[in-house]
């Protein structure tokens, strides 16, 4: 095989997302049931005859299915990450979230892995959430969705790759809440696993990061269009605040550094103040104001409501180790890679430490990297070239887990 090093980085191409209903119920942790579930997925590069060169990737927050190639049916583009317009240009349309990571001779190398993304469960691009028709009712489930967590995401997940003949995962990967799930079914599934990438991620969100998801949802619950969650088919729906949610949200994505050097004090409009309460007088306040409105056309603020609630609820120690980090991965068979960014101040490097330092106590393979950068948490989206080699280097290593 030709190593990925000595070819030049290429394009899966047009992708069409697939869609699969689960053959039965899927139970929650909440306790109650969803009847039905449909995952949206996509898939790229071939699956070995062995079933054994999978890799699942997860998403964040904003992101969905479509993680490589252009869009059969391009809409508005989940390619998130500071500056991502100067980076893609118009190219974006259509284009993966994750494209400069995985096709032909990238660090997910297509042309030896069969690379598997879905929308997450409580999603609003194709799969259940709270968007969908409840069968009971035949009405959008709206605020009657029930609360998910990161492992309800990953028994989905499970059901659907079940659904595909597929049954052991070479790796699971992903960045923020995708790297919660990488996480995930390495202690729920450790017999499934052989590797996971853990992209600045966190075993648990800090305080701080509680307290802006917090604010972010009750932004949109504060809005009177959100309507107690039942807001669809009303005409009216809660984009004020779900503008303002993404507007905390994309700054807490950021770092101090990054927004001086892009912005600094610079007026968005001559060189004078015009002493306005209601227009955009800095050019960091358009910026914020456009990501609210491109981010209220593509995604529901019901489901943002969901999956941010979920990864707020995402504690290892507390959910696997009775408060202990260290008893919590204690079966984890996964070797682990895990990678942080020196100014992600929302998933900060010493959360990385933290999971490496429990997984080493415990004997078990982990490496961590901290990549020196200074766009904060969105690193992860616009760091892939320094990313690249880290990652094929560890998904090349023969050694495998215990």
């Amino acid at each position: 095989m030709t190593s990925a090093s000595t070819r030049a980085a290429g394009s899966v191409g047009v992708v069409e997302t697939k869609y699969a209903d689960l053959p039965g119920p899927v139970r929650l942790d909440s306790g109650r049931e969803l009847a039905t579930v449909r995952v949206a997925y996509e898939t790229y590069g071939t699956l070995s005859t062995d079933r054994d060169n999978v890799i699942l990737v997860c998403h964040a927050l904003s992101g969905d299915a479509h993680a490589a190639g252009r869009s059969a049916t391009p809409g508005e583009s989940t390619r998130d990450g500071f500056g991502a317009e100067d980076r893609d240009g118009t190219a974006a349309k259509g284009l993966g979230w994750w494209d400069g990571m995985i096709g032909p001779g990238k660090a997910f190398d297509t042309d030896r892995w069969f690379v598997v993304s879905t929308n997450l469960l409580g999603g609003c691009a194709g799969t259940t959430g709270p968007s969908s028709i409840d069968p009971a009712t035949q009405r959008p489930y709206g605020s009657d969705f029930p609360v998910i967590t990161v492992a309800d995401m990953v028994r989905v997940e499970r059901a659907l790759l079940e659904l595909l003949g597929i049954e052991r995962l070479a790796a699971v990967a992903g960045g923020s809440l995708g790297g919660m799930q990488a996480l995930q079914w390495a202690v729920l599934f450790p017999d499934l696993v052989d590797a996971i990438v853990v992209i600045a991620s966190t075993h648990a969100l800090h305080p701080q990061g509680l307290s802006w998801n917090a604010i972010a949802r009750d932004a949109i619950m504060r809005d009177p269009d959100w309507q107690g969650g039942h807001y669809y088919g009303t005409g009216r729906s809660p984009d004020a605040g779900m503008g303002l949610a993404r507007m905390v949200g994309h700054v807490t994505y950021l770092s101090a550094a990054s927004m001086g050097d892009k912005f600094a004090r610079r007026l968005q409009d001559g060189d004078d103040i015009h002493y306005t309460i209601t227009d955009a007088e800095f050019q960091v306040e358009s910026y914020l104001r456009y990501q609210a409105s491109t981010f209220v056309r593509r995604f529901d603020a019901n489901t943002y409501l969901y999956i941010s609630r979920a990864l707020t609820y995402f504690d290892l120690a507390r959910q696997h180790g009775e408060g202990s980090l260290s008893t919590a991965v204690q079966h984890v068979r996964a070797r682990t890679l895990l990678i942080a960014f020196s100014s992600d101040w929302l998933y900060p490097p010493a959360a990385s430490q933290e999971i490496h330092d429990a997984l080493r106590e415990q004997g078990k393979p982990a490496e961590l990297h901290v990549i020196d950068a200074p766009y904060g948490h969105d690193c992860f989206l616009l760091e892939e070239a320094r990313q690249t080699p880290v990652i094929r280097a560890f998904l090349n290593t023969e050694d495998k887990a215990p």
